[in-house]
């Protein structure tokens, strides 16, 4: 350097500047995807509304169509098509007299016995099926089997072996539903990653243990929709038994209104049975699968919400 010149800083190499910038566009994107997240949450009125509004929708739809069919006076005979307005009539006349109200309840009951029972034998025998190979073998095609096989099939064995009884009705149950969430938990199962599994015995979960912390938790997608499935069959299970197994001693259900409404001829209370059927079935995916698939897919990172 000359005498007399004075010194300047040193230049910043081009390659820190890029650094430094690329740097700072990342973080400003990060923010950005932060402030867009948040600034995506919905109020709560607007999720309920996007959620009730299309099956609304969808029903006066449906109520709409059903109106015009019985304008235009469609009949079976002698039979004239009820409108909407004839089949809440019905059902509120009968509510009492063909002890609608009881028979709901009672089916619902037997209803949740039997899933109830479903889920705990579906359960092991799932697990039993996906960790020996023998028994997976020799069973897994029958659960097959039985998943396609339709559940009034049962009904008149049930008859023949318990008689009219309630065993009849919750073996129909049990046939129905135990395939689908033993299924269900076997391809939740078949789909854990072993070393979900190495990393568990390292951390000291062995046995039971191992099935309660580690392959129960990683299978319960398969696992819940396997419920869900059960749930649908033994719901169509229950309501065959009740169409065909009837008895005093068995008590009211929906199914035996929808043979009383058959015996005397009453369309209105037939499709008001319906209806309720539609209903109670909607009604417990809705208030419990529902929710129940949608805090495992966020708490497993796969909501779109």
């Amino acid at each position: 350097m000359a005498p007399g010149t004075a010194a300047g800083p040193a230049p910043v190499p081009a390659a820190a500047d890029d650094g430094e910038q690329s740097l700072a566009r990342l973080e400003a994107g990060l923010d950005a995807l932060e402030s867009a997240a948040v600034s995506d949450r919905r109020p709560w009125w607007r999720i309920v509304l996007s959620r009730l509004l299309p099956p609304a929708v969808a029903l006066a739809a449906i109520v709409l169509v059903w109106d015009v069919l019985v304008w235009a006076h469609v009949r079976s005979g002698e039979i004239m098509l009820p409108g909407p307005g004839d089949v809440w009539n019905s059902l509120v006349a009968e509510w009492g007299p063909s002890r609608i109200g009881a028979a709901v309840w009672d089916s619902v009951y037997r209803a949740a016995i039997g899933f109830t029972a479903s889920v705990l034998i579906g359960t092991v025998l799932g697990l039993l099926i996906a960790r020996i190979a023998p028994l997976r073998a020799a069973v897994q095609p029958l659960l097959s089997g039985l998943q396609n096989l339709p559940s009034v099939a049962w009904v008149p064995i049930g008859i023949i072996w318990f008689g009219v009884s309630p065993a009849t009705i919750y073996t129909v149950v049990l046939l129905g539903a135990v395939p689908s969430i033993a299924v269900g938990l076997i391809d939740g199962l078949d789909r854990v990653p072993p070393i979900y599994l190495r990393v568990g015995r390292n951390l000291g979960a062995r046995g039971l243990d191992s099935v309660r912390f580690v392959l129960i938790p990683a299978a319960l997608p398969g696992y819940v929709s396997g419920m869900k499935q059960g749930w649908a069959f033994a719901w169509r299970s229950l309501m065959a038994a009740e169409l065909i197994a009837i008895s005093p001693q068995l008590g009211p259900g929906v199914g035996q209104v929808m043979k009383f409404a058959q015996e005397n001829l009453d369309l209105p209370l037939a499709l008001g049975s319906i209806i309720i059927i539609l209903i109670i079935g909607i009604g417990i995916n809705q208030l419990f699968f529902a929710p129940l698939e949608r805090r495992l897919l966020r708490t497993r990172g796969l909501s779109r919400s």
